[in-house]
């Protein structure tokens, strides 16, 4: 049988570029009537370490409910192509599954048991559909990469590994040596991890048309103007925005309405990208040079939306005392409309309201 060498991360020696593998027995659905079993199925991968499995019948493995140490019944996924399983299962004979810790647009992240280590596991499982598989694949790359520049892990999560299960790229994440539990709630502490790398794409890729949650897009996607890294940068103002009042900033479902809250908070749009914006973007302006607000609104709660906002500087204020000036020349920053004139990631950190502070304490930047 063929099987596929995966190892934990990071190795010296480990390939740069992960690779699929041929499915291995647990992928497959059982043939109905079942065949006659071989004695042993020898050389079973799972995750990191080889295996010989006892002389399990088929029909018991898929029929007859969990025999020890073995994977459950196969079942199909649901419509959405989710992974579908009960607490209590194995996922592979390795890892028992403990909970369901959370369910995104890729698939879900289960809390289960490592049989081997006996530590407690988190496990990415994602959906069962060729276009969310391969962008796991571009995520297990980027997890190597940054793993390499994130020695100590305090910045993102860190893979350990990754396999293949029933058609569902499955990713190892590491636990957090600080808490000693993964993406947990802790009020009383102000560290931030990313965790959720599966929209990532090298400069160099090819970019889709549409990328970034909708409450965190920049106005150049939504123009179709083209993009890169800027675009990062508008998110994570508005994460900033929301952090500080608990609400997202831009609460909005459509492009139009999106807009006009842009313009609401910040001002108006500059006349140079309204007049480089695509085809299917110009229908949001009215002969080429405003915005087509409030004539073009869908209904008057989508225009009660957007006048209800303030200016930034005055949600700023509503929410901070002494240190709202940097804060909001921060976010005026980071929030250009013009990526080009945007806030770099290396400028953001330089930023007073990250330094004054550190500088005060005569700590080295």
């Amino acid at each position: 049988m063929e099987t596929q060498r995966v190892v934990d991360f990071p190795h010296r020696s480990m390939d740069k570029r992960p690779r699929k593998r041929p499915r291995l027995t647990w992928d497959i659905p059982p043939a109905v009537p079942p065949l006659a079993p071989p004695k042993i199925l020898p050389n079973i991968y799972c995750a990191q370490d080889f295996a010989t499995l006892p002389n399990y019948a088929y029909s018991s493995i898929y029929y007859k409910g969990i025999p020890r140490n073995g994977s459950p019944p196969w079942r199909p996924d649901d419509k959405d192509g989710h992974y579908v399983f009960a607490i209590g299962e194995n996922l592979t004979p390795r890892y028992r599954i403990l909970s369901k810790m959370g369910e995104g647009t890729f698939g879900q992240v289960l809390e289960c048991v490592d049989n081997d280590r006996k530590e407690i596991v988190a496990i990415k499982v994602v959906r069962s559909i060729q276009k969310y598989r391969e962008a796991a694949m571009i995520e297990i790359d980027v997890l190597q990469k940054l793993a390499r520049h994130d020695i100590c892990g305090i910045r993102c999560v860190q893979i350990r590994n990754w396999f293949d299960y029933r058609n569902h790229i499955c990713i190892f994440l590491s636990r957090s040596a600080k808490d000693g539990s993964y993406f947990k709630n802790l009020p009383k502490s102000s560290a931030i991890k990313l965790i959720d790398f599966g929209s990532t794409t090298f400069e160099h890729q090819d970019h889709n048309y549409v990328v970034s949650t909708r409450h965190y897009r920049a106005p150049e996607v939504i123009l179709g103007l083209g993009w890169n890294y800027s675009c990062d940068m508008w998110s994570v103002g508005c994460i900033l925005v929301e952090l500080c009042s608990g609400e997202a900033l831009f609460q909005t479902h459509e492009n139009l309405e999106h807009l006009a809250m842009m313009e609401r908070v910040l001002g108006p749009l500059p006349q140079h990208m309204i007049i480089r914006a695509d085809r299917r973007a110009e229908k949001y302006f009215r002969r080429g040079s405003r915005l087509d607000w409030p004539e073009g609104a869908t209904s008057r709660e989508s225009i009660r939306a957007v006048w209800k906002l303030p200016r930034l500087q005055n949600l700023i204020m509503q929410h901070v005392d002494h240190s709202a000036g940097d804060l909001i020349d921060l976010l005026q920053g980071l929030l250009r409309y013009d990526p080009a004139e945007r806030l770099k990631a290396r400028e953001a950190l330089g930023h007073p309201f990250f330094t004054r502070d550190l500088r005060r304490f005569g700590y080295p930047l």
